[in-house]
């Protein structure tokens, strides 16, 4: 499996071009902004795009999704609990004075325990939420697409509307039971492990704690 990263928007969101070479098949996860280059991303992959997948519907993770849908007539997957916050997209970055068309409803729900495919690599979904009540992290071949839940060095905010600070650490404690070799590709920042987060991530030792609102 190849794992493809653009970093875009203002708030340097990161985006991945999940590829299968074997099938030349690929999903993109994330499109957040700046669809022209996610758009030539795909392009350039020479594979076949599938599905957008979301970890979750902050307004820096799905700002792309209608120049993208428009391209390629693919699936959108959602977590259901994360509609309230995909429905108010447009009305969010107004707030931020971002320019945002608001994405088609997603055809797709996700859930729990659901296994995706990406040609011949398969994805388990776990539904991780703290971050926003559908966060969930799609977890294969040694991987994890993790969106805001956990960061090098930091987790995602837990202060936000809908936000949860005690399913946060519930979340946080689940995928610390994933093999420590597992590469975590993090919505925001550079990519990491669970091995070396468990080990030095302050959340994780104990050095710093959850916001709760």
């Amino acid at each position: 499996m190849k794992i493809e990263l653009r970093t875009v928007g203002a708030f340097q969101e990161n985006c991945y071009l999940v590829i299968d070479p074997a099938t030349r098949r690929c999903v993109i996860v994330d499109p957040g902004a700046e669809p022209e280059q996610l758009i030539a991303m795909v392009r350039a992959s020479g594979a076949t795009l599938d599905a957008i997948w979301l970890t979750h519907a902050h307004i820096d993770h799905i700002g792309a999704i209608a120049h993208v849908k428009s391209t390629w007539d693919v699936p959108i997957f959602l977590h259901p609990e994360d509609r309230p916050l995909y429905d108010r997209g447009a009305m969010q970055a107004a707030v931020y004075g971002l320019p945002f068309e608001q994405p088609p409803a997603p055809e797709r729900d996700l859930a729990e325990g659901d296994r995706l495919t990406v040609g011949s690599v398969t994805f388990d979904v776990i539904h991780v939420p703290g971050h926003a009540p559908g966060h969930v992290a799609f977890v294969g071949d040694g991987q994890m697409l993790g969106g805001d839940l956990l960061f090098a060095g930091s987790i995602g905010r837990t202060d936000l509307p809908l936000s949860d600070p005690d399913r946060m650490v519930e979340s946080l404690e689940r995928i610390a039971t994933l093999p420590d070799e597992t590469i975590v590709h993090p919505g925001h920042g550079p990519a990491t492990t669970i091995g070396r987060e468990r080990a030095t991530n302050p959340f994780f030792t104990g050095h710093a704690r959850v916001v709760r609102r």
